[in-house]
């Protein structure tokens, strides 16, 4: 499951989550921490990809499509 998601951590301790080159979201504090911690632990790259998508809130809820048309 490759979304493009990728991450830095600055100093000060927050996560920078970008998509295919664009920043999409800076989480600090304590939501940072956590998400660190989890992406440290993931087994593996769609781990990490489902844990940055959750982070941001884009990931996937199955349909996209409204069905309407």
């Amino acid at each position: 499951m490759e979304l493009g998601f990728a991450y830095t951590t600055s100093k000060d301790g927050s996560v920078r989550v970008s998509r295919d080159g664009r920043l999409v979201c800076v989480i600090g504090g304590r939501d940072a921490a956590k998400l660190r911690d989890r992406l440290e632990r993931a087994a593996g790259e769609p781990e990490r990809q489902a844990h940055l998508a959750k982070a941001t809130g884009n990931y996937k809820r199955g349909n996209k499509a409204s069905g309407r048309g």
